[in-house]
């Protein structure tokens, strides 16, 4: 039993991070329609100035996240102006080609940027753990869970209890109706474009220290979150989180009692048995009611 309950808080813990990278790009397609193929350099890109700021500055990873989320949401309004919106213009499809092509551009930059060499934070709590009974809880996996539960929370929070969140409903059920209450669309899309990037910040923050990273890293972060919000439900914040405990847990059960070699394989089968079942998501319920997906 100890040896399956501490699987278990590994997955747990583990597949917290999964839902919490995972929460922008469930916005931006669920709600959108855009499939944000530059979600993975994104994450990567708010690892590197968040590890620059452990580095040069002392400051604590996670603290570096909410210190980051400023500069990213700028950022993606921007990508929204100047990309997002004018490819959309001309036909909503090429927003996969466009956001491919900033993934690659963003690689690249950081790959200049930083160097091609694999970085990580080491903060202080790095290597320490809670003893809870015969279960060890390290102390880094644990903060950056409470983390990933408090940005879901808030998150859900804006979507259903805010001006914001009722303005992106509309905008998404009936943009035409949506104008005629005041709601502009194209404003909308740019605050969920701003939200969905800034909070990659935290996601980024998670990676810096609990994972080596390179620029090319991107590749396998933007697998796992599709393969999350596929799982979860398109536009399902709280979709999002459940699907990356899932994922989480049944990654950490294969390596303990099947192997190693088999953990990023053998936690796909539920995304399959999902699409068999229940293909629009965990939570598509939550997903049509709070986003209007």
């Amino acid at each position: 039993m100890t040896e399956l309950g501490q699987a278990l808080v590994f997955g747990v813990l583990a597949g917290s991070v999964y839902g919490l990278m995972a929460t922008g790009l469930t916005l931006t397609f669920g709600v959108m329609k855009i499939v944000n193929m530059a979600q993975g350099a994104l994450l990567i890109f708010s690892a590197y100035l968040c590890y620059t700021l452990w580095a040069r500055f002392g400051i604590d990873p996670l603290l570096g996240g909410f210190i980051v989320t400023v500069p990213l949401a700028v950022l993606g309004v921007v990508l929204y102006k100047l990309v997002i919106q004018r490819v959309q213009r001309i036909d909503q499809g090429l927003t996969i080609v466009a956001t491919f092509a900033l993934a690659l551009i963003a690689e690249a930059a950081i790959a200049l940027a930083w160097g091609p060499n694999p970085a990580a934070a080491t903060p202080r709590y790095f290597n320490q753990a809670f003893r809870i009974g015969s279960l060890t809880v390290p102390r880094a996996q644990f903060y950056t869970c409470l983390l990933a539960v408090g940005v879901t929370l808030a998150l859900q929070a804006i979507l259903k209890r805010t001006w914001l969140g009722h303005a992106i409903t509309a905008a998404a059920e009936n943009p035409e109706g949506a104008r005629l209450v005041g709601v502009e669309p194209a404003r909308v899309g740019a605050w969920i474009f701003a939200i969905a990037t800034a909070s990659t910040a935290f996601g980024g923050a998670a990676i810096s220290f609990l994972y080596q990273f390179t620029p090319d890293s991107q590749d396998v972060w933007i697998g796992l979150t599709l393969s999350v919000i596929v799982l979860g439900g398109l536009g399902s914040v709280p979709g999002a989180f459940a699907a990356g405990l899932l994922l989480g847990v049944a990654e950490a059960i294969t390596s303990t009692y099947i192997s190693v070699r088999w953990a990023a394989a053998v936690p796909t089968l539920p995304i399959l048995v999902a699409l068999l079942i229940r293909p629009q998501g965990l939570l598509a319920r939550a997903t049509r009611q709070d986003t209007g997906t």
